[in-house]
């Protein structure tokens, strides 16, 4: 399980995120859905330990910033960040060295073939275009097969192919146990695949929609979300 508790981080006199609480159950999938300096990517960076921030984080009861929670932990981040002089397979071999990793080839092998990068496995990182960037990033991401998986606007650049896929291996990952996280300011592109969406506004969750409850709300997710993002709603859960 993932836990966020009153998490707020602060860039100076900027408020991007202001007690944040969220939880992801094993085998759900929860949605950051909020425009564009929300907090979300904050959040997530945090989740991840790369800010300091005030608050606590856990991850099957780990704290984040500890080994132990970093070696189950995945993050896809919004701009791929690749090394120029490492091709594509060398990129994973990387990854693979780096988690120390044992019989991963022929899952390597079958990530680079599902997102069409078996024929670019010799081509240099700055030599792919953003799309390809995009799905090499999700190939390492997923490589050491992580129990909690961050991913930040993941299908910005993607072809519809890929993001095809990218909509499976979300549900694998959910079938199989996992957390997973997605941050997006599409509210379409995760269509029937979330479990429970936090609506961000201006650094703050505004509202929690929980799935099983939608139904009974006689409203759609885009409804709720348009009411939150352009009205003065306070926090409240759906």
């Amino acid at each position: 399980m993932l836990e966020v508790v009153h998490v707020t981080k602060r860039y100076r006199k900027v408020l991007a995120n202001d007690d944040i609480n969220l939880t992801i159950e094993d085998g759900r999938i929860g949605v950051l859905l909020g425009p564009n300096g929300a907090g979300k990517s904050t959040i997530i960076k945090c989740i991840m330990g790369f800010l300091k921030y005030q608050g606590q984080i856990q991850v099957n009861g780990l704290e984040n910033k500890s080994i132990e929670a970093k070696k189950i932990m995945g993050y896809i981040p919004e701009i791929p960040s690749l090394y120029p002089n490492l091709t594509v397979d060398e990129h994973m071999e990387f990854i693979a060295r780096a988690y120390k990793l044992k019989d991963y080839k022929a899952y390597k092998d079958a990530l680079l073939e599902r997102f069409d990068l078996t024929d670019k496995k010799k081509k240099f990182g700055d030599e792919l275009s953003k799309g390809m960037q995009q799905k090499l990033s999700i190939c390492c991401g997923l490589l050491p097969r992580p129990r909690l998986v961050l991913f930040d606007e993941p299908m910005i650049g993607l072809d519809p192919h890929a993001i095809k896929e990218l909509k499976k291996v979300f549900e694998e990952l959910r079938d199989s146990g996992c957390m997973v996280l997605v941050s997006t300011h599409m509210i379409d592109s995760m269509e029937e695949l979330w479990d429970t969406t936090y609506i961000m506004k201006q650094g703050r969750v505004a509202a929690v929609v929980e799935r099983e409850n939608l139904k009974d709300n006689n409203k759609s997710l885009e409804d709720i979300f348009f009411e939150i993002t352009e009205g003065a709603a306070l926090e409240r859960e759906v």
